[in-house]
């Protein structure tokens, strides 16, 4: 009998995950009528957790544009990402791939020219859609500005202190608002587009003392209001792990300049707050200018993140561990399309941040090409009866000596992860339904 390696297994399993849901909607589907393709808007966060939106039952942070969007579309309750760090996961959004098919598991790699002709981005333009791309790239050091119809892009994480052209402050996140508006009204009347717009927050400022640097528009916003801590985020959940994950980890590394007393986390979570209203900002501006262009009834617009991020939760700061605060991500998706009985409506599937891609080219009547593993999101916000995966496979295997390497199994009811590289193997195994808080 011949034996799998575990490169082999996950990618045989992970085949079979995906395809099912597919198979059985993909005939269903209608194809979109040239002169009625949608124009698309893709607005992805960093590092914002799932619960950090009004509309997730978030009853402190202000996000009244993102929540009335919701209302008016769909919302996931469990989307997640399957590798909790920025440019992997990015990688995912634009090939609907798992990081082990796409290959780019760290800052350096990126797209060759055969790979990236198969992300949504290259097969919307070479159908017709006028492509934008707006912030953090995020993949590798060589920047794709060639490939894009309009360009306003910036390698690396950015910075959130700019200066405009006369020399004045202004806030990375006005800059990202300010550069989406000028691609709208350059070409949202010009036939279909597709926009994506990547912000850096609420990403922390690496190497400032400060973290993150909001908006001085919002300094007093939050400053009376008391953020409970997570339930886990007790120094006991963290001496759970073993001696080996303990030891010099970057997550347990990061919490100690953010969150290792009561004073620092208000401090530093009403930060994080705050950068998330300030999207929330240019999600509302955006809404706007597309109501005064008169594209509001054929635009739909997708709002998530690119990986969850630990408040403290378990005693840790940044992401990557298959924990829910590290994976789960907020996920809206307003489609004008809709027949009314399905706007507002809340889906419990699990769906994936490779999910993206094939369903911004089925909205546009492109079908995904058969290297995507994600399934076309189209047939749950139509509220049509499907087969969905019950369960996905999460890796993580970048090459840090603070960040053990780890993968896993998510499903509906148990959740597996092992650190393989430890020594020995250090496994979790958890009850989702009885054990919310993966203790």
């Amino acid at each position: 009998m011949s034996t799998l390696t575990r490169r082999q297994f996950a990618l045989a399993g992970i085949g079979g995950m995906g395809v099912a849901a597919n198979m059985l909607t993909a005939g269903e589907r209608q194809p979109v009528e040239a002169s009625k393709r949608p124009n698309i808007i893709f607005l992805l966060t960093d590092d914002q957790r799932w619960d950090a939106l009004g509309c997730m039952g978030n009853t402190i942070i202000e996000t009244p544009h993102i929540d009335a969007m919701a209302a008016a579309g769909v919302v996931f309750d469990n989307a997640f990402v399957t590798t909790s760090i920025c440019a992997p996961s990015r990688a995912t959004f634009l090939s609907g791939q798992y990081v082990c098919r796409h290959g780019i598991n760290d800052f350096r790699k990126t797209f060759s020219d055969t790979t990236w002709a198969s992300t949504y981005p290259a097969l919307l333009r070479a159908t017709g859609y006028t492509t934008g791309f707006v912030g953090k790239y995020g993949v590798g050091a060589e920047m794709p500005e060639d490939k894009f119809s309009w360009w306003r892009g910036y390698p690396g994480q950015g910075h959130f202190e700019q200066e405009d052209a006369d020399g004045n402050y202004i806030h990375l996140t006005q800059v990202h608002e300010d550069a989406s508006l000028e691609f709208l009204r350059t070409y949202g009347r010009k036939g279909p587009f597709c926009l994506s717009v990547s912000f850096k927050a609420p990403h922390c400022q690496d190497g400032d003392p400060r973290q993150f640097i909001y908006d001085p528009r919002y300094a007093g916003l939050y400053e009376d209001v008391v953020i409970p801590p997570p339930e886990t985020a007790d120094d006991r959940y963290f001496e759970r792990f073993p001696e080996s994950f303990r030891d010099n980890n970057e997550a347990r590394n990061r919490w100690k300049i953010r969150f290792s007393n009561p004073e620092l986390y208000q401090e530093m979570t009403r930060a994080y707050y705050r950068l998330i209203t300030g999207v929330d900002r240019v999600v509302g501006a955006i809404r706007n200018a597309l109501d005064t262009l008169g594209l509001s009834d054929n635009t739909i617009i997708v709002f998530m993140s690119d990986n969850g991020f630990y408040l403290g939760d378990h005693g840790l700061a940044g992401k990557w561990y298959g924990h829910d605060p590290s994976i789960r991500v907020p996920l809206v998706v307003y489609d004008p399309r809709l027949s009314a009985s399905q706007r507002g409506k809340r889906r419990a599937e699990q769906v994936l941040n490779l999910d993206i891609a094939p369903t911004l080219l089925a909205m546009a009547g492109v079908a995904p090409p058969d290297a995507m593993q994600g399934c076309d999101l189209s047939p749950l916000l139509e509220g049509r009866r499907v087969i969905w995966r019950e369960d996905f496979y999460y890796e993580h295997t970048f090459d840090h000596p603070g960040i053990p390497k780890s993968e896993g199994v998510v499903g509906q009811r148990y959740k597996y992860l092992r650190y393989y590289e430890q020594d020995p193997v250090y496994e979790e195994l958890y009850d989702r339904e009885t054990d919310r808080l993966e203790i």
